[in-house]
Parts: C-alpha cells; sequence; structure tokens
C-alpha cells in the first residue's frame, strides 16, 4: 500500500567532495510518498550529484534511507530518466526493442508509449527520434515497470520553449494515476510553481526546503542565482521568477 504520510526518502548531513572540492555540505532533507518535489538551483550546485547519491553510484558521507533501507535495496522501486542519453544513432534499434531491453513485462511499453503519446513510434529507430521524441521515449522507460519513485535529471532540456508544459502535464499525470513520488530537477522555477508540492533549493548547501511559495523567496533567489534574478509577485502572493539560463 502507498501511504500519504509515508517518509519515501530520508537523507541525512549528505556531504560529496570530489577530489578537494566539495560538492554537497551537510544536506539533509525528507520527501513523503505521493510528493512532487523539486530540485533547484545554479549550474554545479549538486543537484545531479545529489539524484546520483539517490541511486547509489556516487560514493558520499552520511546515510540515505529509501523506504526504510539502503538505497541499493530500492533500486526497483525506481525509475530514472539522466540529463543526458548517449547511444550510437547509426545502431538499428527500434523504440520497442530499446524499452523492451529492460521491461519487466512486454505488456507495459504499449501503455507506456501510450501515456507519453508515443505509441506510434513504436516501431521507429531510436536515431531517427527528436530531442523531444527521446524524452519521451525514456520517459515511457522509466515509468513502464511501475516505480513507486522517479527520478528525473532536468526532464525538459533539449525540448522546445513551449513544450515543457506538455512534459510536466505527464509527469502530473505519473503522479496522479500511479501514485508516484516525483523529484525531478529544473530550472523552469515558474514550472515548480505550478507543480511542484515541495522544493528543495540547493547550492551545494541546502538554502530552503518546503512548499514553493513559502520556501522561495527574493531573497533565496538571490543566493541562488545571484542578483539578476528577477522577480515578481502574483496573486496569492506566489513570487514568480523570470532568471534566464
Amino acid at each position: 500500500m502507498r501511504s500519504k504520510i509515508k517518509k519515501i526518502i530520508s537523507i541525512a548531513n549528505l556531504f560529496v567532495k570530489r577530489g578537494e572540492e566539495i560538492i554537497l555540505d551537510d544536506i539533509s532533507a525528507e520527501i513523503t510518498a505521493g510528493e512532487i518535489a523539486a530540485i533547484i538551483g545554479p549550474n554545479g550546485a549538486g543537484k545531479t550529484t545529489l539524484l546520483k547519491c539517490l541511486l547509489g553510484i556516487l560514493p558520499y558521507k552520511g546515510e540515505i534511507k529509501i523506504f526504510g533501507s539502503a538505497s541499493i535495496n530500492a533500486l526497483d522501486k525506481i525509475g530514472y530518466v539522466p540529463q543526458r542519453f548517449s547511444f550510437d544513432r547509426s545502431f538499428p534499434l527500434t523504440v520497442r526493442e530499446f524499452l523492451s531491453l529492460s521491461a519487466k513485462n512486454k505488456n507495459n511499453i504499449e501503455r507506456a508509449l501510450k501515456e507519453v503519446e508515443m505509441e506510434q513510434a513504436k516501431n521507429k529507430l531510436l536515431g531517427e527520434l527528436s530531442g523531444g521524441q527521446l524524452q519521451r521515449v525514456l520517459i515511457a522507460r522509466a515509468t513502464m515497470n511501475d516505480p513507486e519513485i522517479l527520478l528525473l535529471d532536468e526532464p525538459t532540456s533539449g525540448i522546445d520553449v513551449g513544450a515543457e508544459k506538455n512534459f510536466y502535464e505527464m509527469i502530473l499525470h505519473q503522479n496522479k494515476k500511479h501514485g508516484c513520488t516525483i523529484v525531478l530537477i529544473s530550472h523552469e522555477v515558474n514550472m515548480v510553481y505550478k507543480y511542484a508540492t515541495q522544493v528543495i533549493c540547493l547550492n551545494k548547501n541546502m538554502l530552503c526546503m518546503g512548499a514553493p511559495e513559502q520556501a522561495i523567496t527574493k531573497e533565496i533567489m538571490s543566493k541562488l542565482y545571484g542578483d539578476s534574478s528577477t522577480m515578481t509577485t502574483h496573486p496569492h502572493h506566489s513570487p514568480r521568477h523570470h532568471h534566464k539560463h
């Protein structure tokens, strides 16, 4: 059973160094079942590093628990979309063949493609897909085995401006229909306001955590992105972020 009050992810005193450089400094956070948690911060803030620690693929000091135990024990319950996906575009692999490589149940492939509106492309070669189409297929791959947690590293990178909303709607669908807890990295703070239930502000250390409309203040945005970040206040006192990357 998926409980609405269960702490699914618990991070305590997380510390990561690369050589002499501190990447993450004493990060502690909790994410509850059913949340859409967005991680925001400038480039080099440690956002991708945090996701990789959750996946158990980077060494760290501190403690991470997923479903109450070490993250390595929960990998079969996690779907992951990396920021960059490299492959040989000349390799003759269709979308369906690509998904079947990691599908626990082949029947899930059709459903997952339909949910990202890519069912018509199942026989198309992976190398022929546009950036946006490939992102949709990667989301299908991450969701087709019914994960309880979905980790998304900038899922709209490489997507045409204006198409981001469709991607966030797809992510919201996974959250609402399948009860999937979402942890995503985003630079689109306006989308974070609209879709996220929790925000984690990172710049090597933790600057804020909570509901976006409470946690993201003008002071926090300045600490994250510098004084070039401008904000306006909309109805309900929700500041919106207009910083360009």
